[in-house]
């Protein structure tokens, strides 16, 4: 597999880059703002994922191994392609991505050109426990946590994008469902509450 490619930009077109390695020149299929932040002559080192299909081998080309990792695990999303998966990351980054299937907001995720209602709701189904934390998320829970689970929850949800009102409310709307825990499960109180929010 190729996971990475070095050297310099011959070319770079709307959706492509076309990176001279040496004697060889390799084309490889990119986002609209990646090969927008490419010139003919820059030296570049892209993380790669190749595709492999009977009729033709497909190269794709990103500026780093997290919008990589989310191609890929989008791609194990029944009905989703490579093509599918780069228009995704055409229209919004990965922690973009993350908050609207954490949110499950399916008019976030139909906007991106292929994907329907059922489309989106199978994102949310089979991606929501496999994207990982919107970045810093973890960070922030754990510097809260000394807050208890209040504090935590609304940390997680202020990370997400929502108001400290907002987060606050939320927080209120799964207090009886924290009391009745032995021991508060934030995740599973993070989840309340974006549905709360919902």
């Amino acid at each position: 597999m190729i996971t990475f490619i070095r050297g310099t930009v011959a070319r770079a077109g709307a959706d492509h880059v076309v990176v001279d390695i040496g004697s060889v020149g390799l084309m490889a299929l990119c986002t609209p703002a990646t090969a927008l932040s490419l010139r003919a002559g820059d030296h570049v080192e892209l993380v790669t994922s190749l595709i492999v299909r009977e009729e033709a081998w497909t190269l794709y080309a990103f500026s780093d191994p997290d919008e990589r990792a989310t191609f890929e695990v989008v791609q194990t999303v029944s009905g989703i392609g490579p093509r599918i998966a780069l228009a995704i990351l055409a229209t919004m980054t990965p922690d973009e991505l993350r908050t609207a299937v954490a949110r499950e907001d399916l008019v976030r995720l139909t906007a991106v050109p292929g994907i329907g209602r059922k489309g989106a709701g199978r994102i949310v189904l089979e991606l929501k426990d496999r994207l990982g934390p919107v970045s810093g998320l973890t960070d922030v829970v754990a510097i809260e946590a000394g807050a208890g689970w209040r504090g935590s929850v609304v940390a997680g949800l202020v990370s997400l994008g929502w108001s400290a009102k907002e987060a606050e409310r939320a927080a209120d709307a799964v207090a009886s469902e924290a009391a009745a825990m032995d021991e508060p499960d934030i995740a599973v109180l993070l989840k309340a509450a974006l549905r709360s929010l919902a």
